[in-house]
């Protein structure tokens, strides 16, 4: 049986605005295109236009071959979700359509992922050439059609080394540089095209987001979008955070915050197109030993210069002479991240960041830190103690402290998300409420929740600058942050380079151990993830 590949993508300018629509289908095995549409379909709302890109680009699937299989892979979340049959589809201008795409295969040969935008370019191009031809009052042409053209340049470009401290990009780039300085071969870079909201005049270019995509369309059209339960989000210490059923939350645009687990698909890389202030735990034994792996090594801060340093750690990697590389970067700075025991909020699930009524721990919650001390105690790696300020993490940070025999310093950045009026709700009670504040708060990572609340956009900033205050102060030692999920699932992202919605592919639980070492290239390296090992 043959298997297909459909990509489709779908955009308007305005939301509602002038709408295009554009699907690719390629082999599955060989990633060679077969077959391509695209139209313009007037005024729509992005979803539409994303609904009618996925039902032409099933019908061209069939035309190829109707007993085929087919993976869809499509760059809306809100689409996957609703075929998959994990959401509801209230909108009445979807349901129509989803229900045809249903009856295109039999359901059984139709599988849903969810891939980056920058990884359904192809699609992203098709849709963007339709509304281009309808700006200028014509019909997409496939004749005139580039948005399959893949013209590779001369020489790899590595990026340039930017970034703040302990991002992977960052540091990818930095070694990328020293290696092509050494005179190695360059690691291949995958930068993602930024995706094209044609220019012509109509669309507003697009604001880059923190993923570092261009969005130059319009939001999803979060008004149809109705989860069958609550997808994602875990109102938690949102009690919730980056789960949309944990509300203590998250820095994911198209998504939710919340605390605790993901609620979206995940995303499989399409296939090829075959045509034309203060630092963290120094060493990771509290939660994993530091000097295993390849990363190890490079100058203390003493010591050479940092290209210097970037050059040997690249020459390290590309020549080992057996085993992992030799240690070159000295002591790592390693932050062993502790999200606070329980509060009486958390097994209720409600909302409660950093502007509701601060609980304190519970009983259970203050068992839980017991044994969080018990068991650092016992490894006696951490050097120093570092709190949010708010009472839930205070209190966890002076029971661990006790046992250690240290202080807890407290920084503000390391705060919950406040989550204005959704304070002390639960995630059911504020869709009931406020939908539509609820919708766009999903929807993008810059939208605030009802009452003035804080933006995730917000939160990963102020958590990036409070991890390079901490990594300055700590350099070279081991430190626990008793924090929150939000800030361990941004701390976490942002050393594995990982795009906005990984948060809701975590499970975070109360009164459980992370841990992140910080090289002085700027590389860093998660060791550990969601440790309740010591609570059992």
């Amino acid at each position: 049986m043959r298997e297909f590949v459909v990509e489709a993508d779908g955009g308007s300018r305005g939301n509602p605005g002038p709408a295009g629509y554009g699907a690719v289908v390629s082999d599955a095995a060989t990633g060679e295109t077969l077959a391509e549409a695209a139209e313009y379909i007037g005024v729509a709302t992005n979803n539409v236009a994303e609904y009618r890109g996925l039902l032409a680009g099933l019908r061209a699937a069939r035309e190829l071959d109707p007993d085929a299989r087919v993976r869809v892979r499509m760059d809306s979340k809100l689409v996957v979700e609703q075929m998959s049959g994990r959401w509801k589809i209230k909108h009445p201008a979807m349901k129509p359509l989803a229900a045809q795409a249903a009856t295109v295969f039999p359901p059984d040969r139709v599988t849903y992922e969810w891939i980056p935008r920058e990884r359904n370019t192809h699609a992203d191009r098709l849709a963007n050439e339709a509304m281009d031809a309808g700006r200028r009052g014509e019909s997409w042409s496939p004749a005139e059609s580039r948005a399959d053209l893949d013209v590779p340049p001369t020489a790899p470009v590595a990026p340039a080394p930017e970034g703040t401290p302990g991002d992977a990009t960052a540091g990818a780039a930095r070694v990328r540089e020293a290696l092509a300085s050494a005179g190695g071969a360059a690691a291949p870079g995958e930068p993602g095209p930024e995706r094209r909201r044609a220019a012509e005049g109509t669309a507003a270019a697009g604001a880059a987001d923190p993923a570092g995509t261009v969005r130059g369309r319009s939001t999803e059209d979060a008004s149809g979008e109705e989860p069958d339960t609550e997808p994602g989000l875990r109102a938690d210490d949102t009690e919730a955070g980056p789960r949309a059923d944990d509300p203590e939350a998250a820095d994911v645009p198209g998504g939710r915050g919340a605390e605790g687990n993901s609620g979206g698909a995940g995303g499989a890389a399409p296939t090829g197109r075959g045509r034309g202030g203060r630092a963290a735990e120094s060493r990771a034994t509290a939660v994993g030993a530091v000097g295993e792996g390849p990363a190890d090594g490079g100058p203390s801060p003493a010591g050479p210069a940092p290209a210097d340093a970037d050059r040997r750690a690249a020459q390290a990697v590309a020549t080992p002479s057996s085993g992992w590389a030799p240690a070159d970067m000295g002591a790592p700075a390693t932050f062993v991240l502790l999200r606070h025991g329980e509060t009486p909020l958390t097994p209720q699930k409600r909302f409660s960041g950093s502007g509701g009524s601060d609980p304190s721990l519970s009983d259970i919650g203050r068992e839980q830190a017991g044994k969080v001390a018990a068991a650092l105690a016992r490894r006696g790696t951490v050097q120093a103690v570092v709190a949010s300020p708010l009472a839930r993490t205070r209190e966890t940070a002076r029971i661990v402290a006790a046992r250690l025999g240290l202080d807890v310093a407290v920084e503000d950045g390391l705060r919950e998300t406040d989550f204005g009026a959704w304070e002390g709700l639960t995630f059911g009670e504020v869709r009931e409420r406020y939908p539509e504040d609820l919708d766009a708060w999903l929807a993008s990572p810059d939208a605030e929740p009802t009452g003035g609340g804080e933006s995730f956009a917000a939160t990963a900033a102020r958590v990036a600058e409070a991890r390079d205050r901490l990594l300055a102060e700590y350099r070279g030692r081991t430190v626990l942050l008793v924090t929150h999920v939000t800030p361990v699932k941004m701390m976490i992202r942002l050393a594995l380079g990982a795009p906005p919605e990984a948060l809701f592919r975590m499970e975070l639980s109360a009164a459980s151990l992370s841990a992140v070492a910080y090289y002085a290239d700027g590389n860093a390296s998660v060791r550990l993830f969601n440790d309740t090992s010591h609570l059992r």
